[in-house]
């Protein structure tokens, strides 16, 4: 297990497995504070990433999208009302431009016939 930094002091993320398929890690765990997982230190989340291709593996996981999609709904949100802020606005162009460029490269796979498989 390693921890990644988030920048957020209140939370910590641990990388809960080693690089897999793709090279990279599936399994991350988000907590509070700055001490180890336990029981006086309970998970916020979890999350589960795809693990293998999709063709190969079958579905058993989110997707990066899955949570860029939940980010740009929250920072939607705070736009749409008393949190409004250029901040925001930047972070959610930026979140909303991330998704725009994975999506593209899901297109450009499908169109090559590659999408859920190890081809390159």
């Amino acid at each position: 297990m390693r921890e990644i930094v988030s920048g957020n002091p209140n939370s910590m993320i641990f990388v809960l497995d080693e690089p897999g398929q793709g090279n990279a890690c599936h399994k991350y765990r988000v907590a509070e504070g700055f001490e180890p997982i336990g029981e006086n230190n309970p998970a916020f989340a979890e999350v589960s990433f795809q693990d293998g291709p999709i063709r190969e593996f079958g579905v058993n996981g989110c997707h990066q999208e899955d949570l860029l999609a939940i980010v740009i709904d929250r920072l939607e949100s705070f736009q749409a009302g008393d949190f409004k802020c250029r901040e925001n606005a930047l972070a959610l162009t930026k979140c909303q431009e991330a998704m725009h460029w994975l999506n593209h490269r899901t297109s450009v796979r499908q169109l090559r016939g590659v999408e859920g498989t190890n081809k390159q």
